[in-house]
């Protein structure tokens, strides 16, 4: 535990998941990390006594993070509270397939809110307060190379995020921040149903499915120093799922 020492991490939508399993890694290695959640308040607590009985730092925070001012509230309580921030990982997120004929204007601006409108106010948020050489980690979706049917504005939102990702890595650059986005597959987080799972085992030369853990270890080389000359890029945490 000392990678990370004396660095403060904020993971959102950490109360379970990919999420969850970032957050025990960044925890392992040292940081303090802040558990967002939006409803799940005895799952975040959860995590955070995990995190406690190993020896590391958390603490659980309850925002929900589509909605811009409360992401903005996060990064500014958090940095009130510890006096800091160096990483932020925009991970909260929900697989919402709908068919062009049936999404509604509200879904579509769910879709939006959650996975683009508010990691992109976080981000900006984030950068007024962020430690020279601090890292960001936004996750993504490998189906925005895979062109799932029938989820066209669930993978336009995840798509924005990752052209997002580009952009603002260039402008935080010279402080020595880097940008990175990772794109887990078909991974067993217990929501998938069957036939995700057997399309995600098919899909992959390694013929399994990713584990939450698999997803952290990327999450956890991205904003490490070991990454320091890696930035704007979309890292493909799929199993080989898109080649």
């Amino acid at each position: 535990m000392s990678a990370l020492n004396g660095k403060v991490a904020i993971v959102t939508g950490a109360s379970s998941g990919i999420g969850r399993a970032i957050a025990e890694r960044l925890a392992a290695d040292g940081a303090l990390v802040v558990v967002n959640y939006r409803e799940s308040r005895e799952k975040a607590q959860a995590v955070v006594v995990g995190i406690q009985g190993k020896g590391g730092k958390a603490v659980a925070a309850q925002a929900d993070v589509s909605v811009v001012a409360e992401a903005r509230r996060l990064i500014q309580d958090t940095v009130a509270q510890f006096g800091r921030l160096d990483i932020l990982v925009n991970n909260a997120g929900k697989f919402m397939p709908k068919l062009l004929a049936d999404t509604t204007e509200a879904d579509f601006d769910a879709m939006m809110n959650l996975h683009a409108k508010g990691p992109y106010f976080a981000m900006q948020e984030a950068a007024k307060v962020l430690k020279d050489q601090g890292r960001i980690v936004n996750i993504s979706s490998a189906g925005t190379k895979l062109r799932y049917y029938g989820a066209t504005a669930y993978l336009g939102s995840r798509g924005a995020l990752e052209q997002f990702t580009q952009g603002i890595a260039q402008e935080l650059a010279p402080r020595g921040i880097t940008v990175n986005t990772v794109a887990p597959g078909f991974t067993d987080t217990g929501i998938l149903t069957d036939t995700y799972k057997q399309m995600g085992i098919a899909a992959s030369p390694f013929k399994r499915l990713g584990t939450p853990e698999d997803v952290a270890e990327v999450v956890a080389f991205l904003v490490s120093e070991r990454a320091r000359w890696v930035t704007g890029q979309t890292i493909q945490a799929g199993g080989g799922i898109v080649m």
